[in-house]
């Protein structure tokens, strides 16, 4: 449920109205990997109000360190695990801000950490924090990610799927194809988890980013994936539309036309 701003009810996610939480995961993901050839795990992430309820997933494993966000998300889709994390697991504000598990507090909106480093002045860093999309805090207390195929987070309330961007742009062709609609992203730059999961969580909607220096340095992320985060209603009908995008020779990977030939017939076949 979603409730005013200024109420004292907790704020929580909410799927889309009529959404069928019945999927399946193993075909869903065997499709995506058929039609895109990605190569990463496409995963799940879900918040728990309680840690207990975040225990209780099956085979779940618990941090004996301290990690980033970033290195918790990347043991799900670069290791295959199904790990479960709170706050006390994660370093620093950052991460567990971006996902609701602490508060959005006036000494992290500062950015005081992050001036001099990331940003020239502190008003540059307040900026920054202010632009990202968060979870609000105050309903969540745990954190899971699983790979789709595992059906442990059934349903989670997003999924995540690396790719390079040519993959990336047929995913949203995908989610084009029918009921058009233009998607309009920003980017935060350094913090880019809230362009993926932080926006993706806390809009419903199906969000891109450019992965930052942490995913890439502490997550491992490699330099030609993007991410994709979108709740898991939207999946059915990319797929659906990937799938009609392939029957009209419009497909991954995208054979190079080359630059100096006579693009008539090309373009007859894939735009006349």
């Amino acid at each position: 449920m979603e409730t005013s701003p200024g109420s004292e009810q907790p704020v929580r996610l909410s799927a889309k109205p009529g959404h069928d939480d019945d999927y399946d995961w193993v075909t869903m993901v065997a499709d995506l990997t058929r039609l895109l050839r990605i190569k990463t795990t496409p995963i799940g992430m879900k918040l728990f109000e309680t840690t207990a309820e975040m225990e209780a997933v099956a085979r779940i494993r618990r941090p004996t360190a301290i990690h980033t966000a970033d290195q918790v998300v990347s043991m799900a889709s670069r290791l295959n695990w199904t790990v479960g994390i709170t706050n006390d697991d994660l370093v620093g504000a950052q991460c567990g801000a971006v996902l609701g598990l602490r508060p959005q507090d006036e000494q992290w909106l500062s950015g005081a950490h992050m001036a001099g480093v990331w940003f020239k002045t502190d008003e540059d860093s307040s900026a920054h924090q202010h632009a990202m999309d968060t979870v609000p805090a105050g309903s969540y207390e745990a954190m899971a990610v699983s790979p789709l195929v595992t059906g442990r987070l059934d349903p989670p309330d997003i999924c995540l799927i690396y790719a390079n961007p040519a993959q990336m742009i047929l995913l949203i062709n995908g989610l084009q194809w029918s009921g058009y609609k233009k998607f309009e992203w920003g980017c935060v730059g350094e913090s880019s988890c809230a362009d993926s999961w932080g926006r993706a969580l806390s809009s419903r909607e199906p969000s891109v980013s450019i992965p930052c220096f942490a995913e890439r340095r502490y997550g491992g992320v490699p330099d030609d994936e993007l991410l994709m985060a979108t709740p898991p209603e939207f999946l059915p009908k990319a797929i659906a539309g990937l799938e009609a995008l392939s029957n009209n020779g419009l497909r991954y990977p995208i054979p190079p036309y080359g630059i100096q030939t006579d693009a008539k017939a090309g373009l007859g076949a894939s735009y006349d």
